[in-house]
């Protein structure tokens, strides 16, 4: 398929959107089967994965995300066969019975045969969760991105239980900080992984109110038996989980937001984080991209698309 020129019409055999684990996996993937691509992302290729200082979850032996970043990286840079649309944004995706297309921030647009969607997730905000009051323009930044120098000899209030604060904390073994971490019902299995660090104070929590900014923090707890605490600390950073960040058009998206590959049309496919936010894993992120390139080869092999369920 490498010889043949793309589906008549088309820019590409493969538009990919998105440029982490599952898009790169996606790219590279669609280059060992012959199909050509083009690669639209925002910033950087796995801009996330250079911000994890610790992976507890990849085979390989990476143990940091940059490490693995690197290599991903490399392999897909390497490829001639993906063409790399770095600092765009799609803002507009289409499916029809022919073709997917996508419209640049730019005002270019592109189309190919069959596209792989792949834009993750966004963190959460303060005010998106019903147990937290916070002003509107509050923005804090995921505990994840707080290095030593953020962190050592200081109080840093976090809300949310979500596993970032376990990867953070592990990435940090000898640094001298305190963790107040407040966190609702649904959370209090993900905090099992990190009760026994001295570091961490723990907060079951009914409700959290927030004052102040991301320099000055003050906080209003309201436990699960009903006592009401305050509190104070150097920072505060968010660790509530993730939203899904669909690009606007025809991706059919479930009621939490996420949208699932069997929900979609045949000339698109889902991986990542953007499908569910049970498998949000690099391991799971890498296997889906994949996946979903092997779909599209197999679909303009002329294989039917209720065959390739299962």
């Amino acid at each position: 398929m490498a010889d043949a020129p793309p589906h008549a019409g088309c820019d590409t055999d493969l538009i990919v959107v998105g440029g982490g684990p599952a898009g790169c996996a996606a790219a590279r993937m669609g280059a060992d089967l012959g199909l050509r691509s083009i690669l639209i992302e925002p910033d950087k290729l796995c801009r996330n994965l250079y911000r994890i200082p610790v992976l507890n979850n990849v085979l390989g032996g990476h143990v940091s995300g940059s490490e693995l970043a690197d290599v991903i990286t490399a392999e897909l840079t390497s490829t001639d066969l993906c063409r790399l649309e770095l600092g765009s944004r799609v803002t507009e995706l289409r499916v029809d019975d022919l073709r997917a297309s996508v419209t640049l921030d730019s005002g270019g647009r592109l189309s190919a045969p069959y596209a792989v969607v792949a834009t993750g997730v966004d963190p959460l905000r303060p005010r998106a969760v019903s147990w937290i009051t916070a002003p509107d323009d509050l923005a804090l930044p995921p505990i994840w991105r707080a290095g030593r120098e953020a962190a050592e000899g200081r109080t840093l209030l976090v809300a949310g239980g979500d596993r970032p604060a376990g990867t953070f904390l592990r990435a940090h073994p000898t640094t001298n900080t305190r963790l107040l971490l407040v966190f609702a019902e649904p959370d209090a299995h993900k905090v099992e992984e990190i009760r026994d660090d001295p570091r961490v104070t723990l907060l079951p929590a009914e409700h959290l109110t927030l004052h102040g900014d991301e320099s000055t923090i003050t906080a209003d707890v309201v436990t699960r038996n009903g006592e009401r605490l305050t509190v104070t600390a150097d920072a505060a950073y968010v660790n509530l989980g993730n939203a899904p960040a669909p690009p606007p058009g025809d991706l059919v998206r479930g009621a939490d937001g996420y949208c699932s590959p069997a929900d979609q049309r045949p000339r698109v496919a889902v991986a990542g984080d953007l499908r569910s936010p049970r498998f949000q894993r690099i391991m799971t992120a890498l296997g889906s991209g994949s996946e979903a390139a092997l779909r599209a080869y197999y679909l303009a092999a002329g294989v039917p698309s209720d065959r390739l369920t299962g």
